[in-house]
């Protein structure tokens, strides 16, 4: 299991994946909201998504957990 962390403080502002999902490495999983930037966030290796630990609008910070992929 791969623990997907947030690479910022910031929000969730748009998930481009759900629970379930085949993902492969450096496919954009997460877009969070920084400092008026859009920060994607990538799958760090191949899988499926198997958990979202975040909802759109969230609030989060750095090194948080986003996501596991298994």
């Amino acid at each position: 299991m791969t623990d997907i962390v947030a690479p910022m403080s910031g929000n969730i502002w748009k998930i481009l994946v759900k629970e379930g999902d085949k993902v492969s490495e450096d496919d954009e999983i997460i877009i969070m909201e920084a400092m008026k930037m859009e920060i994607p966030v990538t799958a760090t290796v191949d899988g499926v998504l198997k958990s979202l630990k975040v909802q759109e609008g969230d609030p989060v910070e750095a090194n948080d957990s986003l996501a596991e992929i298994e």
